[in-house]
């Protein structure tokens, strides 16, 4: 019998006892699905080989000519069997770093610069004698007759789960860091159906970490009979060199080799352009690094692609810098927009908050959403996602929609043991209601927007959902920042008045 996917996923898991108590959790989850990608390519290309070959006995050149057909190429000494047969060997972390740079080598275009950011030669792997040791280990982890990962054996729907499971995994392990570069499975499902894609449309993802956020908007699109469908194309940028090549690792395990992911920093370097006009989207959705500090402030007033025209963020908040990228890169009068945010960018004010009275005004905003505490790892705070439709524009189909769709979702959620989630029900509840645009006593309401503008465009939940006790609720957090944002401002005002008596001096 094929192996189960628990089965798979707990032989993956013990192949990382190699590296515990030797390398961090954010840093060796590379070797290990880095391994686990060989080896999947490795078997895939020993059954096809084995296929033209019993079809073609008699010609060799014919199953040459065939194999440079499949969607990769894998030279003997690349593979995985060829290194397992080597694992004594006194150079075998050399003879690793050679396969990997010969397998980018023959696939230029489709994996090209994946392995750049790793080597399995290299001292963090411990002194020679402890990382050979290791290193034949993990060699015979992965030799486990559970990880056949032959197509006649196992799909690769498996093998892909295997993957993502071991990255959900790492970043439970990593704490704050596995944040940086992956986006917990259910609320990844929730945002495939909030921004609900289609047949045809053009999906992108701006801090696309290890895009499994990405792989779980492009399998909800559906065809017009509601089946699912290939027919999508999947974008990408990532500013972390070791995660950009675990995402296309990622992508290619799950059949989306032609996905184009970027390397480089989104807001400083935005790498998908047409000519020299940012490229457009249908969809576009983030989870994007809550907060960042030093994101690019210094550059923005003069950014050549206009996408601070409504206010340069903070310099120490980044938050609304990713949240205007994507707005400026989605289809105008028809892409939509779905980002993941802290909940102070629901009401800090200064500079977020003329930002947010921009979007509100010009009634870009179609939904807030907030979610459970918990939910992410490395951090308990609670956090919100924002809905942007340029079909609200004027002139394009939804530009009737004057309300925004508050939702209150933070009360119900499956409690775990170090972190959160949220069950199917409770994806479908909050999909549903964003679709029908449904008003429930305690969990939604529809609010206008010359109201939302009456309370200064903040967009704190519990001043427009009442509790179940039938009060708005206060919050603290919420209270301080606006303290400290009026503190501000009157120290400001000071300055001018000193300033100004001193002129009359």
């Amino acid at each position: 019998m094929p192996p189960t996917q628990t089965e798979i996923n707990n032989v993956l898991w013990r192949a990382c006892d190699t590296f515990r108590g030797v390398v961090d959790p954010s840093d060796y989850k590379n070797y290990v699905l880095t391994m686990l990608f060989l080896k999947y390519v490795s078997d895939v290309w020993k059954e096809h080989r084995a296929e033209f070959e019993k079809r073609y006995p008699d010609d060799p050149e014919m199953v040459a000519r065939q194999l440079k057909r499949e969607r990769f190429i894998l030279d003997e000494e690349a593979s995985f069997d060829y290194l397992f047969e080597r694992r004594g060997a006194e150079n075998i972390g050399e003879l690793i770093d050679i396969a990997l740079a010969k397998i980018e080598d023959d696939n230029r275009g489709k994996l090209e610069g994946v392995f750049r950011n790793i080597s399995f030669n290299s001292d963090n792997l411990g002194r020679t004698k402890d990382r050979n040791r290791r290193l034949k280990n993990l060699l015979e982890d992965f030799n486990n007759e559970k990880l056949d990962l032959r197509p006649s054996v196992i799909s690769e729907d498996i093998i892909g789960n295997g993957y993502m499971y071991l990255i959900e995994r790492f970043a439970a392990e990593a704490g704050k860091k596995g944040g940086e570069f992956y986006t917990p499975t259910s609320v990844s499902i929730l945002l495939a159906k909030l921004v609900a894609p289609k047949a045809g449309d053009r999906i992108c993802d701006p801090a696309c970490g290890s895009c499994s956020l990405l792989i779980r908007v492009g399998d909800e699109v559906r065809d017009a009979n509601g089946k699912p469908s290939r027919d999508y194309s999947l974008f990408g940028q990532e500013s972390n060199g070791s995660t950009w090549a675990l995402g296309r690792m990622n992508l290619f395990l799950h059949e989306k080799d032609a996905a184009d992911i970027r390397w480089a920093d989104t807001i400083n370097s935005p790498q998908l352009l047409e000519g020299d006009a940012l490229m457009k989207f249908n969809v576009v959705v983030a989870n994007p690094p809550f907060s960042l500090d030093k994101w690019g402030a210094e550059h923005a007033a003069t950014d050549p692609f206009g996408r601070f025209a409504r206010g340069v963020p903070p310099k120490s908040k980044g938050d609304y810098a990713f949240i205007l990228h994507m707005i400026e890169t989605a289809l105008p009068r028809e892409g939509r927009v779905a980002v993941i945010v802290p909940n102070g960018v629901l009401f800090r004010g200064g500079a977020e908050g003329k930002i947010r009275r921009s979007l509100v005004s010009e009634n870009l905003l179609d939904a807030v959403i907030g979610l459970p505490e918990n939910l992410f790892s490395g951090t308990g705070i609670p956090a919100a996602i924002l809905i942007f439709d340029r079909r609200r524009e004027r002139g394009a189909s939804l530009a009737s929609r004057e309300d925004v769709l508050f939702i209150d979702a933070s009360r119900e959620y499956v409690q775990g043991k170090n972190q959160n989630s949220l069950s199917d029900e409770q994806i479908t509840k909050i999909s549903g209601t964003l679709r029908e645009r449904t008003v429930e006593p305690y969990y939604s309401a529809r609010i206008s927007i010359e109201q939302i503008e009456k309370n200064d465009c903040n967009l704190t939940i519990q001043r427009y959902v009442a509790s179940a006790e039938g009060e708005q609720l206060t919050d603290i957090a919420e209270v301080q920042h606006e303290i400290r944002a009026l503190e501000a401002e009157l120290l400001t005002v000071r300055k001018k008045l000193d300033d100004y008596l001193k002129e009359l001096a």
